[in-house]
């Protein structure tokens, strides 16, 4: 069953940026100056998809210096993609459990 804190993070992944943003991520750690690089979007727009993403807790940083680096935490996406791989699971077998009208 999902959870509300489950419905945070499929919120915060329906964005196309910030889906954007976590492809990224999944290949490296970049910094924000890469993002931007990278995904052609503002500075203050990607910093707001990001704080979104960090809250959710779909990413972390890791300051160095003047910059701060982005990583993504595989363990909550794989997380998500259980429960998913669940709901499909439940899916397949409800195809059979007809639920009677009065």
């Amino acid at each position: 069953m999902m959870t509300s804190v489950d419905a945070e993070l499929m919120r915060a992944l329906s964005d196309p940026l910030r889906l954007q943003i976590v492809t990224l991520l999944a290949r490296e750690t970049p910094c924000t100056t890469h993002l931007v690089e990278e995904t052609g979007a503002g500075q203050a727009n990607l910093s707001n998809r990001l704080r979104v993403l960090r809250e959710a807790g779909v990413v972390e940083t890791e300051p160095c210096g003047r910059l701060t680096y982005y990583r993504l935490r595989p363990d909550v996406i794989a997380q998500l993609a259980g429960q998913f791989a669940d709901l499909a699971a439940s899916a397949r077998t409800a195809i059979e459990s007809k639920r009677a009208c009065p």
